[in-house]
């Protein structure tokens, strides 16, 4: 028998097969779509530290996938978005139905698929795909543009209401009192894929050579020692921070999280209307058009755009916090800017990042009276 549970992501209560209970806190993160390169750095970082043995070659539990085209399995998110009845938002609440409500009509836990294998094999479809048709002598002036695509970087989002725990037969699918982080238990585990189907992420996978799912584990032995993810610490573009998200009435100022997420609304869930309450939020790319990023990353996709574009060079608390991401290998709990520096401190309250918000530069002269030289690059 379902449950009702409050879910503030889509601003309402909804159906859940379990009580709904919080941990002590939650594990959280934000990715910035607008710096992410697709240098994989982050992949390689999550698959040589967890995912080398046999029967994981195919598991990436990060990956970066280009959007609209690319997916990891193919397709994932489209295929769930068509198994929804057509549902809108109305100031802030979504209309439609979730994954659990929509799966309560034919008496199951989570309404989903199973991938097939070979939706598995192709982690880079669609990789620098675009949409739209680039014509002959064409230039692109203004925002959003007629020609697009971006990079979108997935882990386990380490949900409130997880698909993959309330699809398990076996209960052998749990989340972390301590740390909100969700793990299988592989000695309860017995394959039968019900979390793979359940989750619409798609982020359990099967291993063929064990018999049994396993994901991502959000690095939580690092976690455990103050140290951020693999995928965070490594990440070349810095476009990613880690910590701990507060429920929406009890958001702090000085969490990077809670700032970001509940003060300034700068980063959305991913797809919210599948009810989960997904722990990895997203800034998303300002050059993209808002109905496709409104249906990805919900209604408030508009505002963040435009506070990315228009707040972020003249507000220097918002700046601070952007440029202190990748700025220290620990877990930034509290953040303040001050005279345009930023500083991040740990859980224990130590000083662990100093960032100016602006760059020094120097202007130099075109010309070089004593060398007599032109110079191409003045700043």
């Amino acid at each position: 028998m379902m449950k009702e549970v409050y879910n503030w992501q889509i601003g309402r209560r909804m159906k859940y097969p379990y009580e709904g209970k919080r941990p002590k806190r939650q594990f959280a993160a934000v990715f910035d779509t607008n710096k992410c390169i697709a240098c994989q750095t982050c992949s390689v970082a999550c698959k040589t530290t967890w995912t080398s043995g046999r029967g994981q070659e195919y598991m990436y539990w990060n990956n970066v996938e280009t959007k609209p085209y690319g997916g990891y399995p193919q397709a994932w998110d489209f295929r769930v978005l068509e198994m929804l009845p057509a549902g809108g938002w109305k100031d802030g609440v979504y209309t439609g139905k979730t994954i659990f409500e929509k799966a309560e009509e034919q008496k199951k836990k989570a309404e989903g698929y199973l991938p097939a294998l070979e939706e598995w094999s192709y982690p880079n479809i669609g990789e620098d795909e675009i949409y739209g048709t680039v014509e002959q002598g064409m230039h692109i002036e203004g925002l959003p543009h007629p020609v697009w695509f971006f990079y979108l970087a997935r882990i386990c989002n380490h949900c409130t209401y997880p698909g993959c725990l309330a699809s398990c037969p076996r209960q052998a699918i749990y989340k972390r009192p301590e740390d909100g982080v969700v793990l299988i238990d592989q000695a309860r585990c017995n394959g039968y894929k019900e979390c793979i189907a359940g989750c619409p992420y798609k982020k359990p996978m099967f291993n063929a050579t064990t018999g049994r799912s396993e994901k991502c584990v959000a690095c939580y032995p690092k976690m455990e020692q103050g140290i951020q993810t693999q995928c965070i610490e490594q990440c070349i573009g810095k476009i990613r921070i880690q910590g701990w998200i507060s429920p929406p009435e009890k958001a702090e100022e000085d969490n990077p999280i809670d700032y970001l997420v509940h003060i300034r609304k700068l980063a959305l869930p991913l797809y919210p209307q599948f009810g989960t309450e997904p722990n990895v939020y997203y800034i998303p790319p300002i050059h993209v058009p808002a109905p496709f990023l409104r249906q990805m990353f919900g209604p408030g996709v508009e505002e963040a755009v435009r506070t990315y574009r228009e707040s972020v060079p003249d507000d220097p608390v918002l700046k601070g916090l952007l440029v202190m991401f990748g700025s220290s290998p620990e877990i930034i709990s509290r953040f303040r800017v001050k005279a345009d520096v930023a500083y991040g401190y740990n859980g224990k309250g130590k000083l662990v990042a100093r960032v100016p918000t602006t760059e020094p530069a120097v202007v130099r002269k075109h010309y070089d009276s004593r060398l007599d030289v032109y110079r191409i690059d003045i700043t």
